[in-house]
């Protein structure tokens, strides 16, 4: 319940565009936040019921309530961004503003040099930028490099000092890095014509360029100085290689921003593509981490405004996978087929890398947060009231309907829990019926941890269908923990989850980690069982056959079958390789053993 000062506070709100701050009783700033309409975006706060238990508890603690009106919707975005970065609200996503982007500077100068900077000054030169990465404008660079031999000198090219004679060729100019402007050897013409090249393909435009190259090298090879033209082809190659890499979709698209996201139950990923003519000259992908179970669409909008303001972008056009609200001024478009499409597809898929280098990453570095993260994942995917922290998987096991046995594998935060995997002998069925066998080992395993007072699971997973999972909630029943514990199972074709008393199965994305888990638990249970009925397999064949033979123990068996790897092989052996194994004594003993039986047959 609000208080009567909050009441009248939210009363007088206006019902236009603007920011509210939210403060507590010890005037700390808890939230920031943006609406077209002031009064109505509040009120929803105070009159609907919060099922997220962050936003529930921060609704509890606000005690005043500040506003400022703006211009417009684009003036509110642009106004939560800039106090959620200076004043840091705690319930507020944080946005760190990294100073530190690369720039690519056309020196404001006579032959003017080109090169990477971080200082951004008002002298009169030419920023490109800012990059997400120094890697992405040091290959710029170096192309530049091999297409134009630039200076990199830090002289002062006036003509009056190199009319004097002031400067020599240095070592750039004999390894062909650079034409020597500094004696006068480049006319200040042609080097500014490559400047002008440079700044187009900076932006994405190579068609004036490879024009100009192919002509260059035409030229040559009419005035049949062949080795120049073979020079000036090899540039032009450069050149289009770099830009069949670069363009990737049609290059009548330009001065274009494209953004998507993916997120999961803690954070939302946002990448960022700037197009220029068809390619991307500037890609940037930004983690947000959820505060209030933000939505896809407040997490997107808040990363366009961040990002835009970052990269100072100027474009007017922007592609995103839905519809978003950005103010004014902006031209949204909702890509459904061809190249704008693809373009915000090829988005979706670097986000998506970028969220699984992340989760590589923690893996690595902080495996705590990894685990968090992955059971408040799984608790999301499989609809379950609480984290599965711990989890138990069972599979049946009855090769050609012989000797049926069970498994159980145990999870314990995601991963293997190997000392409390458990093996089941089936002992009430006749047969192989795998539903009998899966109600029989459920009630077993959940009946003797009941009665050792060990805690029970948050999730029991069946490798089956419907059957099999009948058949645990049957056991389950029987133990009065229907409903207590959740219980699903897997079927394997399809990877379906099915839930008791639902007949419609769940499928979650072939690539989420949920699913992942669930697989491995029943790969692990399948494999378990298989080794037990194996071994079970194994010690029948033992001791129907090789420890019934008189005088022959079981160490001498282990030892028979080390050696020759089957009974069948210790049959055929001859009496040479049975001494050599067991000695002579024993060996004759199973010699004639083997005698005996194939005379009375």
């Amino acid at each position: 319940m609000k208080n009567a000062s909050l009441d009248i506070q939210i009363k007088t709100l206006p019902l236009a565009p603007g920011v509210y701050l939210y403060y507590d009783k010890n005037d700390r700033l808890l939230y920031v936040g943006k609406a077209k309409q002031l009064k109505k975006r509040v009120s929803s706060y105070f009159t609907k019921k919060n099922d997220s238990y962050r936003i529930a508890t921060m609704v509890k603690k606000i005690h005043r309530i500040e506003h400022i009106v703006v211009q417009t919707e684009t003036d509110a975005l642009l106004l939560e961004n800039s106090l959620i970065k200076s004043r840091s609200p705690k319930y507020n996503i944080m946005l760190r503003d990294d100073k530190t982007y690369p720039w690519l500077m056309i020196k404001n100068e006579r032959f003017p040099r080109v090169f990477l900077t971080r200082n951004k000054i008002k002298d009169g030169s030419e920023y490109y930028g800012p990059y997400a990465s120094v890697k992405t404008v040091r290959s710029l660079l170096d192309l530049i490099k091999m297409l134009y031999p630039l200076r990199t000198c830090k002289y002062d090219l006036s003509q009056e000092k190199i009319d004097a004679g002031k400067y020599k060729l240095c070592l750039e100019y004999h390894l062909g890095n650079c034409k020597g402007p500094c004696v006068g050897l480049v006319q200040e013409l042609r080097y500014n014509r490559n400047i002008d090249a440079i700044r187009k393909i900076i932006k994405g435009d190579f068609k004036e360029a490879v024009a100009y190259f192919k002509e260059l090298m035409q030229e040559h090879a009419e005035n049949l100085e062949f080795e120049e033209a073979q020079h000036i082809k090899e540039r032009l190659d450069i050149l289009e290689n770099y830009q069949a890499k670069s363009t990737i979709i049609n290059p009548s698209i330009s001065n274009v921003d494209v953004f998507s996201i993916i997120s999961d139950e803690g954070a939302g990923y946002v990448n960022y593509f700037q197009i220029n003519h068809g390619a991307i000259t500037r890609s940037f992908t930004m983690e947000l981490k959820k505060q209030l179970e933000e939505t896809d669409k407040e997490l997107l909008e808040l990363a366009i405004v961040e990002i835009r303001n970052r990269f100072q972008s100027e474009s007017k056009e922007i592609y995103v996978p839905f519809e978003v609200e950005l103010g004014e001024g902006l031209k949204i478009v909702v890509p459904q087929v061809g190249d704008k499409k693809r373009i915000v597809e090829l988005s979706e898929r670097n986000a998506k890398y970028y969220r699984q280098e992340q989760f590589k990453t923690i893996k690595i570095v902080d495996p705590d947060r990894h685990v968090n993260r992955l059971m408040a994942q799984m608790k999301a995917d499989l609809r379950l009231d609480e984290e599965p922290r711990h989890m138990e998987c069972f599979d049946n096991s009855n090769i050609q309907g012989t000797n049926p046995v069970a498994a159980c594998v145990v999870f314990k935060n995601g991963k293997p829990s190997k000392s409390d995997y458990r093996h089941f002998n089936i002992k009430t069925v006749d047969g192989p019926d795998d539903f009998a066998s899966m109600e029989e080992v459920v009630h077993r395993r959940y009946k003797r941890l009941l009665e050792e007072d060990q805690p029970l699971p948050q999730l029991i997973i069946v490798d089956g269908g419907k059957g099999q999972l009948s058949s645990g909630v049957k056991a389950l029943e029987r133990l009065g923990l229907r409903g207590k514990v959740p219980i699903i199972g897997i079927a394997k074709r399809l990877e379906e989850l099915f839930y008791p008393n639902d007949p419609v199965p769940l499928y979650l994305d072939k690539r989420s980690e949920s699913l992942k888990v669930i697989q491995q638990m029943r790969n692990e249970a399948h494999r378990f069982g298989i080794t037990h009925h194996r071994n079970k397999r194994s010690k029948g064949a033992i001791e129907t056959e090789l420890t019934q033979i008189p005088g022959i123990g079981e160490k001498t068996v282990v030892e028979l079958l080390r050696q020759f790897r089957s009974v069948k092989r210790v049959k055929a052996a001859s009496r040479k390789e049975l001494e050599d194994t067991i000695g002579v004594d024993k060996a004759s003993k199973i010699l004639s053993f083997y005698l005996n039986n194939n005379e009375e047959e």
